[in-house]
């Protein structure tokens, strides 16, 4: 039996708006939609989840999804919701960026051919590369005019009087290229259904033109809010930048964290939006959280269910461990299996003085490691009123005057955290 597709995308928040008749055509018999992606990056970030959990949730209906990468678009540039013209990426890095993407889609998608819905990755370079100007002006442009093509809200935004740039040519005919993708899926895959971001609509419905006046057929557009937070800072950004899907550009630990800082309101969302735990499950989730806000179940399963989803279980448990470092909940031995990047990330603005290797290897005294040589606190005397107070820790471990740090001490043969009371840390850099 065919899983309602439109209904469970309707009851988790995730669609913005669609043309009539989407929910029927797709209950009829296994349908197949795509999402396109922009490869302008080596790896997906957060951003373009939205997209990717559509086409998921497409794939586990009972339908084909394909993600298209945009390896041709992405050489000229999308002008919706952007004031200004991007830089293009030249053959060589579209290639190289479409490579990593395709890993990381794997991670959502089953790809496996034996599967009568398995999911298709293309690239509309390899249909474009080969077309001339003339050529796609005469089969394709002649058929959508520029009345039409003007009409766009992302193409009337740019002409505005508010807007300090017009728009190149290059930009303008992009909603032809991108229409001709939906055309070019129609003729070859059956594709009938495009979806992606609200932005999008624009871009979407020239392509069912397409599908309608050049190729005599019916094609969709479904799109999916842009997610947004409620305190009205951008989702997926940090004061580092975004958040990425690839653990050298965001590691793990810190991808737990930025969904385990979501707020109530925003995790109550996203936890519909991001994950695939049933309606029961979250609702059971939500009233727990409701019951009881200061435990964070919303934020911790949301944390745990796309921390193993985009990375691996052996990561979401090196992240909960890295994070207790941070409640005094964690041993000496916890912190040496710590691997340097989380160390740095787990520890990032805290106060950190530069010792000399030599100095530790001949053993280094816990004045020295407090004041004289760090001036962590204002002076010999503050450092030994705070040992004598029992209240100094090497590494989680409490010590006295008379301890002295050595080479057993080092966490990645490099970093020693010491810590005044409860509230004051820091790290000695050893060099």
């Amino acid at each position: 039996m065919q899983q309602n597709f439109v209904e469970e995308l309707t009851w988790r928040g995730m669609i913005h708006d669609m043309m009539p008749g989407v929910e029927e055509h797709l209950m009829e018999g296994s349908r197949t939609a795509y999402v396109g992606i922009d490869p302008t990056a080596d790896s997906l970030h957060i951003g373009h989840l939205v997209g990717v959990m559509m086409l998921r949730h497409f794939q586990r209906a009972g339908h084909r999804p394909i993600a298209l990468l945009g390896g041709a678009t992405g050489m000229i540039g999308d002008p919706s919701g952007k004031s200004q013209e991007r830089n293009l990426l030249d053959e060589k890095t579209l290639q190289h960026n479409q490579e990593a993407i395709k890993k990381q889609l794997k991670k959502f998608l089953d790809f496996d051919q034996a599967s009568s819905n398995a999911a298709l990755l293309v690239n509309n370079y390899d249909w474009m590369k080969d077309f001339s100007f003339l050529d796609f002006i005469r089969d394709v442009g002649k058929h959508i005019t520029v009345n039409y093509m003007m009409a766009k809200d992302s193409v009337k935004k740019r002409f505005s009087p508010e807007a300090s740039e017009g728009m190149s040519f290059t930009e303008f005919t992009y909603q032809l290229v991108q229409g001709y993708d939906f055309l070019h899926l129609y003729r070859e895959f059956e594709c009938t259904l495009q979806m992606g971001g609200s932005d999008q609509w624009g871009n979407i419905t020239t392509g069912t033109e397409m599908v309608r006046r050049i190729g005599d057929g019916k094609g969709y557009a479904l799109t999916c809010p842009l997610i947004t937070k409620a305190d009205g800072t951008k989702f997926g950004k940090t004061e580092s930048g975004n958040i990425w899907l690839d653990p050298k550009l965001t590691s793990p630990y810190k991808f737990y964290q930025y969904w385990l800082n979501t707020s109530d309101e925003d995790a109550e969302r996203f936890i519909k939006i991001f994950t695939f735990l049933s309606r029961d499950q979250i609702e059971d989730l939500i009233r727990l959280h409701s019951e009881a806000p200061h435990k964070r179940e919303l934020q911790r399963t949301l944390a745990e269910e796309l921390t193993v989803m985009v990375h691996s279980r052996e990561d979401y448990e090196k992240a909960l461990k890295a994070s207790e470092v941070l409640f005094g909940r964690s041993t000496a031995q916890d912190l040496k299996l710590l691997d340097e990047q989380t160390f740095l990330d787990v520890f990032e603005g805290v106060p950190q003085a530069v010792v000399e290797r030599n100095e530790v290897e001949s053993g280094l005294d816990m004045i020295g490691a407090l004041a004289a040589k760090t001036g962590f606190l204002g002076s010999n005397a503050e450092a030994r009123r705070s040992l004598k107070a029992n209240a100094v820790s090497v590494n989680k471990e409490k010590v006295g005057e008379d301890y002295v740090i050595t080479p057993k001490d080092l966490i990645n043969n490099k970093y020693v955290i010491l810590n005044k009371g409860k509230k004051n840390t820091y790290i000695l850099v050893i060099q």
